[in-house]
């Protein structure tokens, strides 16, 4: 048993694991959860005119080495000199190449409703699609709870996109709760539905949606009883979070004991998680009793930190994990 269990250990690949500026506090706790994983860095200056003056140190050491990018595409303003860098590193003789971009900022994009509309989700996987091939063949792109499952079909063939969740990351704290029996999920709308369902069939289920009524859209309970439960309302991503301070409202109306929320992805442009924030309340029956995210989105997680009802749920060990498959 010693001889097989010395085996998997040596089996593991070691990663070296580069990372945007953003990223650091990510990476940090990456490298930590697993020793396999050796940080390295990049030099992100600037020239006078604003654009990237980039240095890869230790370029020549990994040569022949398993090699990892973990990226933040938080504006457009950095897009550009990540992806320098990303293609750039398969290019130094690397045995192969995983990019790790935990959030895919225009997933929700991906619609063409009208002529002249433009998807970006689409152009974005297709830029990520001509990263160079290292050694090793294609680039492997990992992103965590993308916005619509198709869009894995917007990427060429010439990378291996990898789509992980960040829902055991929720279960792992549902069951820590004192009230882990009452626990009721539900969705703002079919969309949420349809991407987490299967992942939480074993709790009871509320599903919401949005009715029109004059120039007004209400959200309602579809189907589902809150009544006395715990309710913790799941999402891929939260923007300004009308939707879910609706949500949560209707919940209270029905007689939901206590109303949660998780999203993977916490954008919260112009600080709109403040809304969110015990102090920013009407009073107690106003507000979240939790409000869980990922460290996808680090701006965000960096202005929040532990604040209540905020707390984040970590993605490092599950990222370690997917640069091993």
């Amino acid at each position: 048993m010693e001889v097989v269990v010395a085996a998997k250990q040596k089996a593991k690949k070691h990663i070296h694991l580069f990372y945007c500026s953003e990223c650091e506090e990510l990476a940090l706790k990456i490298a930590a959860s697993s020793d396999a994983i050796e940080l390295q860095s990049i030099n992100w200056r600037s020239f006078d005119d604003g654009f990237p003056n980039l240095f890869i140190n230790k370029a020549h050491d990994i040569r022949g080495q398993h090699v990892a990018f973990l990226a933040s595409f938080s504006s457009p303003s950095v897009i550009f000199e990540q992806i320098s860098v990303i293609f750039a590193l398969p290019k130094l003789f690397i045995a192969s190449f995983t990019l790790v971009l935990p959030f895919f900022p225009t997933g929700s994009f991906e619609r063409v409703e009208e002529e002249g509309d433009v998807a970006t989700a689409f152009t974005l996987a297709r830029i990520l699609s001509m990263i160079p091939k290292s050694r090793g063949g294609p680039t492997s792109v990992v992103i965590y709870d993308i916005h619509a499952l198709q869009e894995r079909f917007y990427f060429g063939d010439d990378v291996l996109p990898c789509f992980e969740t960040g829902i055991p990351l929720l279960l792992q704290r549902l069951r820590q709760l004192p009230d882990a029996e009452n626990i009721t999920i539900a969705f703002p709308d079919d969309g949420a539905w349809k991407r987490f369902h299967k992942l939480l069939q074993h709790f009871p289920m509320i599903v919401c949606n949005k009715v029109r009524e004059g120039d007004k859209r209400i959200v309602r309970i579809k189907e589902g009883l809150p009544e006395g439960r715990h309710v913790v309302i799941v999402d891929d991503l939260v923007q300004s979070g009308g939707t879910l301070r609706e949500c949560r409202k209707v919940l209270a109306l029905h007689g939901a004991a206590k109303v949660s929320a998780y999203v993977t992805h916490a954008v919260f442009p112009k600080q709109s998680y403040e809304r969110f924030m015990a102090s920013s309340s009407a009073g107690p029956g106003d507000r979240f009793a939790y409000f869980w995210i990922t460290d996808s989105c680090p701006h965000t997680v960096k202005a929040i930190g532990q604040r209540p009802p905020f707390e984040v749920l970590s993605l490092a060990g599950s990222i370690a994990d997917a640069l091993q498959i």
